[in-house]
């Protein structure tokens, strides 16, 4: 069999992997850099814009991030900006709106003042809203559900007026954008499609990667940024055995006129590992709100892509006593099992919309059941790694780096923002793996 040769070798052309790859071929001396995918194209499941919010998580209106995470993410959020800047991508596939946290009620006005003093320093720009400025920048926020009178309710928010900051991001465009302007560095590289990678094996000095289509890479370097499928993938050579996956699906439900002008988020439940509601400006739908996303826990690791993954899903698992304990504790907590078994029922046809609504009106007031519909073949999966050595469920990136020369990461939100900071982290690791040289200043002048 004929083998092709490279220094690296990339699995996965999602947001991450795409990035990682132009990273190689822009800002280190290596020569032999491949990037393979599964399916057509980049960015075809959790990258495709119809699969996530859309929205760049710089940490200014996520009220789940402490002011330290908020500051790691932050110089990520910074580096895409200055990619779609370098690639004059605004209003191509990078857009400013307003965005805002929203706060509902005395208990969460008081939490956000707070929040507000606490990360005004690390975000100048960020301006604290009352419900008069509330009401001027997105009405249908301030008014009640009538539509006419002020809602009851006390209401604050920390955000940015549009035009202040780029906010908004086509993540699935983006990582086209990686590919092509990795092609043009003057390398030699390669980047093949429709090649699901079946197994990696180490032999000798180098990986040996076998897909579906018999054919055969192999590189002395390989990273895996496969969503679920990269803890999959590192079970399968024996490694990452303490760690389990839930994938966690979210839906998203559109409106049928555009009824906010920007972004807005809700104060997060801190025990809830998962996104709270917000409203997005959708630009697969012609800027109308994009209300999501639900989350619920399926047995596949990817959506829409009928039962095939589902096997795939039992491996990742590894569903043992450990495994049911971590979960059972979760379901313990009265707010984590009723939010877990509540958010089951919005996919229920009928019932769906009719209990979405409620959730949404703390948002919208006047929101009424025929102004929604469900977004189908909206939303993506988020793999939610279980730590079983720790016994805990790990809230944030994974990465399995267990034998030298190859990485596997998982990227839960905001996998996406993070992609150039994360490939920043596997480039420099690559460099001194294969003893190659990093341009630390040509790095910095473009995206630092």
């Amino acid at each position: 069999m004929k083998w092709q040769e490279f220094d690296v070798l990339v699995i996965g052309a999602g947001v991450s992997g795409s990035a990682l790859f132009y990273q190689l071929a822009r800002y280190t001396n290596i020569n032999n850099i491949a990037l393979i995918e599964k399916y057509s194209a980049p960015a075809l499941l959790n990258s495709k814009s119809t699969s996530n919010s859309q929205t760049i998580h710089c940490g200014d209106i996520e009220t789940n991030y402490t002011l330290e995470k908020a500051k790691n993410v932050k110089r990520s959020a910074d580096m895409v900006i200055k990619y779609g800047m370098l690639q004059n991508a605004q209003n191509r596939f990078m857009f400013s709106h307003q965005k805002m946290a929203l706060a509902v009620g005395d208990s969460e006005c008081e939490y956000m003042k707070n929040r507000y003093e606490e990360f005004k320093e690390l975000y100048p720009y960020i301006q604290f809203f009352d419900k008069d400025k509330i009401k001027q920048i997105e009405p249908k926020v301030a008014l009640g559900e009538d539509g006419q009178k002020d809602r009851g309710e006390n209401i604050v928010a920390m955000g940015v007026e549009e035009g202040e900051n780029f906010t908004t991001i086509d993540f699935g465009k983006m990582s086209q954008s990686f590919v092509e302007e990795g092609q043009k560095q003057g390398k030699n590289t390669l980047v093949a499609f429709n090649e699901e990678v079946k197994f990696i094996e180490k032999n000798g000095d180098h990986f040996v990667i076998k897909t579906a289509n018999s054919k055969e890479y192999r590189a002395k370097a390989v990273v895996v940024n496969a969503g679920a499928h990269s803890l999959y993938l590192a079970h399968k050579m024996g490694l990452g055995l303490d760690k389990s996956c839930w994938p966690v699906a979210g839906s998203f439900y559109l409106t049928k006129q555009k009824l906010l002008n920007g972004k807005v988020y809700m104060v997060q439940n801190p025990k809830l590992p998962f996104a709270a509601l917000h409203g997005d400006p959708d630009l697969m739908a012609d800027m109308n709100t994009r209300f999501g996303p639900t989350a619920l826990v399926i047995p596949k690791l990817e959506r829409y892509r009928g039962l095939k993954s589902m096997p795939e899903f039992f491996e990742a698992l590894r569903f043992d006593r450990i495994v049911m304990k971590i979960s059972f504790d979760m379901l313990k907590d009265s707010t984590i099992r009723n939010y877990i078994f509540y958010n089951y029922l919005f996919e229920i046809p009928l019932l769906n919309k009719r209990l979405f609504v409620k959730d949404a009106r703390k948002i919208v007031p006047s929101l009424k059941i025929e102004d929604i519909y469900y977004a189908k073949g909206f939303g993506g999966i988020r793999p939610q790694i279980i730590d079983k050595t720790n016994k805990e469920l790990m809230l944030g990136e994974a990465s399995i780096n267990e034998m030298d020369g190859i990485t596997f990461n998982m990227t839960p939100s905001p996998g996406a923002t993070s992609c150039l900071g994360n490939a920043e982290r596997d480039t420099k690791a690559l460099c001194a793996y294969l003893g190659a040289r990093f341009d630390e200043d040509k790095f910095a002048s473009e995206l630092l």
